[in-house]
């Protein structure tokens, strides 16, 4: 794939065994770049699977010109996200779950002329104009208290930060990524909170979210290893880590 620098948009695809359900949505993003007009790329980052993700990829990307597979030997979501936004070319750089619970089309959303003024979009399952579908109850409730206590402890007023749909620009993206030092579930915590520090403008965008049973996602597991990484994030805050840079 060529690495033209006057691409405008960049999809990265951070993914770990998802050899069963990349085919459909590698197609299914393909077939949305397709119908626009502006230029793209689309970055599979293959991120230590155990089955046959990387094979599935790169067979895909041989006959897709757009699409790049990058092999990053370490687990971790938050190491796959920044490897690829790093490695990006786009103008704008978006990141997204394999599975598509955010569909596709909702992307446009996210860019111009949807939207002009912003640094960073984040997609929000709870902003006014947002629909859920086929969430169970306790997945809700769950995911309403870990919100609550990363608003109350680092990001007030963002009402989702754990929605894997977010969308940067360029000069953004190079700045955060580079600082990020988290590479599990918690990386886009401490993402937004640097952009915050840094006085980024972020968006939260409503969309239709539609739950998928198979998420890797363990809402009690995760949680706690949560809960100490917004621990660590304070205390980064307070070293003045995370200050802007000089």
């Amino acid at each position: 794939m060529s690495r033209d620098s006057s691409i405008f948009l960049s999809i990265i695809i951070p993914a770990y065994n998802e050899e069963a359900r990349l085919p459909e949505t590698l197609e299914q993003v393909a077939q949305f770049i397709k119908a626009q007009t502006f230029t793209s790329e689309v970055l599979i980052i293959e991120n230590g699977s155990l089955d046959r993700t990387w094979q599935v990829a790169q067979e895909f990307a041989n006959q897709h010109p757009q699409f790049c597979v990058i092999r990053e030997a370490q687990r971790g979501k938050g190491l796959a996200v920044k490897t690829g936004m790093l490695q990006a070319r786009g103008e704008f750089r978006f990141m997204c779950d394999a599975d598509l619970s955010m569909p596709i089309e909702e992307l446009s959303k996210f860019l111009p002329p949807a939207q002009t003024r912003f640094d960073i979009a984040i997609a929000s399952r709870e902003a006014a104009g947002s629909v859920r579908y086929h969430e169970p109850l306790h997945r809700h409730l769950g995911g309403r208290v870990i919100n609550t206590i990363i608003r109350w402890a680092l990001l007030p007023g963002l009402q989702d930060t754990q929605c894997g749909f977010k969308c940067f620009q360029a000069s953004t993206a190079e700045d955060l990524f580079r600082s990020q030092s988290m590479t599990g579930w918690s990386f886009d915590i401490e993402l937004l909170y640097i952009a915050r520090r840094r006085g980024y403008r972020i968006l939260e965008i409503p969309i239709n979210w539609y739950y998928n049973p198979e998420s890797k996602l363990n809402i009690f597991r995760d949680a706690l290893k949560m809960m100490a990484d917004i621990w660590k994030i304070r205390q980064n805050g307070r070293k003045g880590l995370y200050n802007p840079r000089s």
